[in-house]
């Protein structure tokens, strides 16, 4: 295969702590210096949530302009995806950071079961985040945690209240949600494929899927995901210690099966972006 690989680093999210590993990034600066150091080791897209001072997840759009103000003098050209997770708020002050025009943001088009809860994404909200990417020249990534997610982001796009060609991330190995199986996998190309034919697609793996999920991208065409948000360890006895460390091994399986990984530069070109 020649097509390039861009690799997604996760960088912090919402639950990871450092009791669960040091290495997590909580503060502004630190997200900034993990970020550089998978920057350099092979990621072009940075998804971004941010913590308050106690460490909280939070949906604070100063915080959110601090960090991409540090990303883009820090990790000049990379893509700075900021998240619009439920986690983080509520209702519309999820989307109080898009009037920033990052180039992309993350954008649940349903709902679902999580662990403990309901990943609630009501039409409306779905619909009023997407408008506001639209306004502010964001560009959507797909998180799809179920085949239904998939069907309505294709919907949203003909009907115009998504910008094409869409990019697509399968989310699979959230517990009370789709579990990371290749034949669902299979299926989630199949039907965007179907559906979407110009659309592009990434897959994340959550935990210990997280390493199965990259190889199974990567070696089907696809781009992927990792970092600390996802997944906090290399194996079941030992952390990660890095963000970076977890972009390396998904760039060894790129030369694995001879898929280049993407510059910034072609993971621009790739989505769009300028």
């Amino acid at each position: 295969m020649s097509n390039p690989c861009i690799i997604c680093v996760a960088i912090t999210g919402s639950l990871p702590t450092k009791e669960n590993n040091p290495a997590v990034p909580i503060t502004i600066s630190e997200q900034i210096e993990s970020t550089q150091e998978a920057f350099e080791a092979g990621a072009s897209i940075a998804h971004c949530h941010v913590r308050d001072e106690a460490g909280k997840p939070t949906s604070d759009p100063d915080r959110f302009a601090r960090l991409k103000e540090g990303l883009e003098k820090h990790c000049p050209g990379m893509i700075v995806q900021l998240s619009t997770g439920g986690r983080s708020g509520a209702g519309k002050e999820r989307g109080g950071m898009l009037s920033l025009s990052p180039d992309m943001a993350s954008l649940s088009v349903g709902s679902n079961n999580f662990p403990t809860r309901v990943y609630e994404n009501s039409p409306d909200l779905v619909d009023w985040l997407a408008s506001e990417m639209i306004t502010h020249d964001v560009k959507p990534e797909i998180e799809a945690f179920d085949l239904g997610h998939i069907v309505q982001a294709t919907r949203m796009a003909a009907d115009g209240r998504l910008k094409g060609p869409l990019y697509v991330q399968f989310v699979m190995g959230v517990k009370n949600s789709m579990p990371a199986d290749e034949p669902i996998f299979d299926f989630y190309i199949e039907t965007l494929k179907r559906l979407a034919p110009d659309a592009q697609w990434c897959a994340a793996g959550i935990g210990p899927a997280q390493l199965k999920i990259n190889e199974w991208s990567i070696a089907k065409g696809g781009h992927t995901r990792t970092g600390l948000e996802d997944n906090v360890r290399l194996d079941r006895d030992t952390l990660a210690p890095s963000n970076a460390a977890l972009v390396r091994r998904a760039v060894d399986l790129c030369e694995k099966h001879e898929r280049p990984v993407a510059t910034w530069q072609q993971a621009r070109d790739i989505l769009n972006l300028q």
